[in-house]
């Protein structure tokens, strides 16, 4: 039986995250449960030990998130409900402030993100990647030398930690796109909406992804994400995401997916699900 009202995220306490979930649940009546890792969190849905899940799909320097995408093509089978785009502040956040630093740790992610400001303020620093933010707060908190951690504004508050700088990332519109995950399709009414695929083509046939965009061209479809991982058959062979606009309720959607299923040697349908018009920032 699925435990009802726990929506699970990558935790602990202090992740972006954590930030996200507050926010977005905060007029709900919900139970927040953490998870040490993404995929973790993605398959405690998936077996029914929580209702939902929010992970990051997307970050607008570094890229998509290969976990959540492996995770959802290989390894569950759930569906996006919706999606929620949180605007990212990292800050250099230090136990003592007169400490010199020698290594900063991170999130393999914030550290990508901030990668032109530390190359330029700590070029000789040793730059160490950990579980989440927090795990990096975590041991800056917990006396090592001359260690510097990025994390988030909440993350410094919940360790008594000092801001040595404030948003370092390397672009102010520095944005993740969050999806919520559950284990039944959307229940879909008036509104903004995107649908998800994932299929596997025929990658020695010249001309295979051609005939697939044709399809959503000749349906009126706007594509507004394609992206390639590997198919994990052999080297060489991929299988492609693809984030189009509309409902599977609409007949033009209809059309364009079972055309796509019919071209495809494997295809999953990831749902269809709101956009929020009025992202959380």
């Amino acid at each position: 039986m699925i435990s009802t009202n726990i929506v699970g995220y990558l935790g602990p306490r202090g992740t972006h995250s954590e930030d996200v979930c507050s926010n977005y649940y905060l007029e709900k009546k919900w139970t927040f449960q953490p998870y040490s890792t993404i995929d973790t969190c993605i398959r405690a849905v998936a077996s029914g030990d929580i209702q939902e899940c929010i992970v990051p799909i997307e970050n607008s320097l570094e890229g998509s998130i290969n976990i959540t995408l492996d995770t959802l093509a290989h390894e569950v089978d759930l569906y996006i409900q919706k999606e929620v785009v949180w605007q990212i502040h990292n800050h250099l956040l230090t136990k003592s402030v007169n400490e010199e630093i020698h290594t900063i740790v991170s999130h393999a992610q914030p550290l990508a993100q901030c990668r032109h400001y530390l190359t330029k303020h700590y070029p000789s620093a040793q730059l160490k990647a950990v579980e989440s933010t927090v795990e990096a707060v975590r041991i800056v908190a917990s006396g090592a030398k001359n260690h510097a951690a990025i994390a988030n504004i909440n993350a410094s508050k919940l360790y008594n930690m000092n801001v040595l700088a404030r948003d370092i990332q390397d672009h102010p519109q520095n944005c993740t796109r969050f999806v919520i995950l559950g284990r039944q399709p959307l229940e879909y009414a008036k509104g903004d909406y995107k649908t998800s695929i994932v299929c596997r083509i025929r990658g020695d046939k010249p001309g295979s992804l051609f005939h697939l965009l044709q399809e959503l061209a000749t349906n009126n479809i706007n594509l507004v994400r394609i992206e390639s991982r590997p198919a994990r058959t052999e080297l060489g062979e991929y299988i492609f995401f693809m984030d189009m606009e509309g409902n599977i309720t609409d007949a033009n959607v209809q059309c364009a997916l079972k055309a796509l299923k019919q071209k495809s040697l494997w295809f999953k349908n990831l749902g269809s699900y709101i956009v929020c018009k009025n992202n959380i920032l």
